[in-house]
């Protein structure tokens, strides 16, 4: 991972949801918290407009970030985000801090190469459907890929992409696939064209009629 991620905070003193409302409000910045690490869960503040700057990388999520509360450094990963529903502006993040040598668990975006080049697409006129955006892994935060490459080059109409079809680079593993078989989820499919299984249906239509006649049959 070559981008290093780093973003400021202050220690948030003023508590509860009323205090949330009045620094989204007037002050701009967004409530936060870093927990994790054997140490205490602390509520932060973040600037709003530095921590939006930042989400514009898709790298932000998948990275190791130094989060510098009054001044200390922290290594952390962003754990979660909070959305308005309605307007999309950022409400709440958590942060998580790690330890170099301690896995943990964290989803890393999919990437889908030669889309328009799949086979399913380009030959047979079929449709990709994503059924999965990002995996959840298990790594040791140095190992954090930035993404996840899902090619389907070579990918069939009907036919689906598993997690188990996907080569995670070393040290990475699959949380749901750890769980057994039955968590092989679908990443990806190709949609046959619609249509196409009518169409099927009459060529074996005719093949049948083709073969009574053959066969002397009424």
């Amino acid at each position: 991972m070559s981008d290093q991620f780093a973003i400021d905070a202050e220690v948030r003193e003023d508590m509860g949801k009323g205090a949330s409302r009045r620094l989204r409000r007037h002050a701009d910045l967004v409530p936060a918290i870093i927990y994790g690490g054997n140490k205490e869960p602390q509520p932060l503040t973040l600037i709003r407009k530095d921590l939006e700057k930042a989400l514009e990388n898709e790298a932000f999520f998948s990275h190791v970030l130094t989060v510098n509360v009054a001044g200390k450094a922290e290594k952390a990963i962003l754990k979660d985000l909070q959305r308005h529903p309605s307007r999309n502006a950022v409400m709440h993040a958590d942060f998580l801090r790690v330890d170099d040598k301690v896995a943990i668990k964290v989803h890393v975006p999919v990437h889908f190469l030669n889309e328009k080049s799949c086979h399913g697409v380009k030959i047979e006129g079929g449709m990709i459907q994503h059924q999965e955006t990002d995996i959840e892994v298990l790594c040791l935060p140095t190992d954090i890929p930035e993404y996840i490459e899902v090619d389907m080059l070579n990918v069939k109409a009907g036919e689906i992409v598993h997690l188990s079809d996907i080569a995670l680079p070393k040290g990475v593993t699959s949380v749901a696939l750890a769980l057994g078989e039955d968590h092989d989820l679908a990443v990806a499919s190709v949609i046959p064209p619609k249509g196409g299984s009518d169409a099927d249906d009459e060529e074996d239509g005719a093949a049948e009629a083709g073969d009574a006649e053959e066969n002397g049959e009424d």
